[in-house]
């Protein structure tokens, strides 16, 4: 699901909505302090009223997180809600990750949204602000309760319920045993802090043997994660100011960047030699590891053995949750039954038992006992972490201008691990661009 943890050391995040690009395919298918809080003034946008019609109906449905591993996975989910709702039809678009935004843009913007799509909670105030969301405040209250809560609640935008949450992930920090096991070095604990972590990737790094003891990459995504491991906020109380700029701020940025350029634990960009980090850590190359919880489908059949662990925090634990909405379009000429859709997907029993057999990212459901199946998978065998971590998550701080943020935050650390600005003048350089974005 989320290519923005997989990038290398330095990269530029994404715009996640930029220019016009050409139509998408289409297939027929029989918490956190750090976070910006969504507008309070969500456009007016129509919500849910009309019955359910006996006549035939299409809908179009726009993924990203489907194509293409899961086409066959959201297939069977179509085919199990058009049993139950003959007289509807999906009909379902696609595009990759990093060309899906620029299409749903383009599409909005000329009047031919389809009617459901997803939403990443980092795009989503974008859209409910622009009202381009249907307001399902009403019929979604009555199951409300089906979802675990903090994913329900970030879908809101101004006291109402623009869209439900199809799917949750979080960060771990995942380890190669084999690796710790050779270097003798005691796995990591629930109890670790950044100074366990830094004082295991020492040992376990090995130049001569091109083996690295760690990798976190240098980016907005991991930054506003580990400045709330250290106690720190991205925004003031009221969100109308940047503070990673502050003290916090500085030593959660510096401890990203001296792992490679000081402890030398981590490699940089040139020296990963054009392999991405997932090929290190795939390769047996690489001891410690923070990633999402999706790469554990990729790694079924690694040559080594490997688990998972919480992160260490430094004052305080803080782990990535991300999750994914269906919203559906307010232009939408078939409001109930586009919410008949996005409810089916995001919590009938059929959607939830699919999506855990097919390791598709996690159902946002509160009932965990629907989990059994998954958490009796190995590897790796402390699937356990991954509920354990959501004690404490830390979603991404959010403004309208979103890629603008996540690009200015991460072009900063860029220059600061290149040694072009110290870390303070690039935090406070960036600080002064997102203030102006937040005017």
């Amino acid at each position: 699901m989320r290519a923005p943890l997989r990038g290398l050391v330095g990269i530029v995040a994404t715009a996640l909505i930029a220019g016009a690009c050409t139509g998408a395919a289409t297939t027929s298918v029989p918490t956190a302090s750090t976070v910006a809080a969504p507008s309070n003034t969500a456009a007016a946008s129509p919500s849910v009223a009309a019955s359910p019609s006996a006549a035939p109906v299409s809908l179009t449905y726009f993924t990203f997180s489907a194509a293409p591993d899961h086409l066959k996975d959201l297939d069977a989910i179509v085919q199990a809600f058009q049993q139950k709702h003959p007289n509807i039809t999906i009909q379902v678009q696609t595009a990759s990750y990093d060309q899906y935004f620029t299409k749903l843009q383009t599409a909005v913007a000329g009047g031919t949204a389809p009617d459901a799509f997803e939403l990443n909670y980092e795009n989503f105030v974008t859209y409910a602000s622009a009202g381009s969301l249907l307001d399902i405040s009403g019929p979604s209250a009555a199951n409300a309760a089906a979802y675990y809560p903090r994913a329900y609640s970030v879908f809101q935008s101004g006291g109402k319920q623009f869209g439900l949450p199809e799917s949750f992930s979080d960060v771990l920090l995942f380890y190669n045993k084999d690796l710790f096991d050779q270097a003798g070095v005691a796995y990591p604990t629930t109890d670790w802090t950044w100074k366990d972590e830094l004082a295991a990737a020492q040992k376990l790094t090995n130049p001569a043997k091109g083996i690295w003891g760690d990798f976190q990459p240098v980016q907005f995504f991991e930054f506003y994660k580990v400045l709330a491991q250290n106690g720190g906020t991205f925004f003031n109380a009221d969100a109308s100011s940047a503070t990673f700029n502050d003290a916090k701020g500085v030593a959660a940025a510096q401890w990203l960047i001296d792992k490679a350029n000081k402890y030398k634990v981590m490699p940089t960009a040139a020296q990963l030699g054009g392999k991405d980090d997932t090929a290190l850590f795939a390769s047996g190359k690489l001891a410690m590891w923070h990633n999402g919880i999706w790469q554990f489908s990729g790694l079924k059949t690694a040559a080594f053995k490997w688990d998972v662990q919480l992160e260490p925090g430094n004052v305080q634990k803080a782990h990535h949750f991300f999750a994914n909405a269906i919203v559906a379009s307010s232009k939408t000429a078939h409001p109930q039954e586009a919410f008949e859709w996005l409810s089916f997907l995001t919590s009938s029993p059929e959607a939830v038992s699919t999506r855990l057999a097919a390791s598709w990212e996690l159902p946002a459901v509160a009932d965990q006992s629907q989990f059994q199946s998954y958490l009796s998978q190995t590897p790796p065998a402390n699937r356990k972490a991954v509920f354990d971590a959501l004690a404490n998550i830390v979603v991404p701080p959010v403004i309208v201008q979103e890629s603008q943020l996540q690009d200015i935050v991460t072009k900063a650390l860029a220059k600061a691990q290149l040694g072009q600005a110290s870390v303070q003048d690039a935090l406070n350089g960036a600080a002064t661009q997102v203030n102006a974005l937040l005017k």
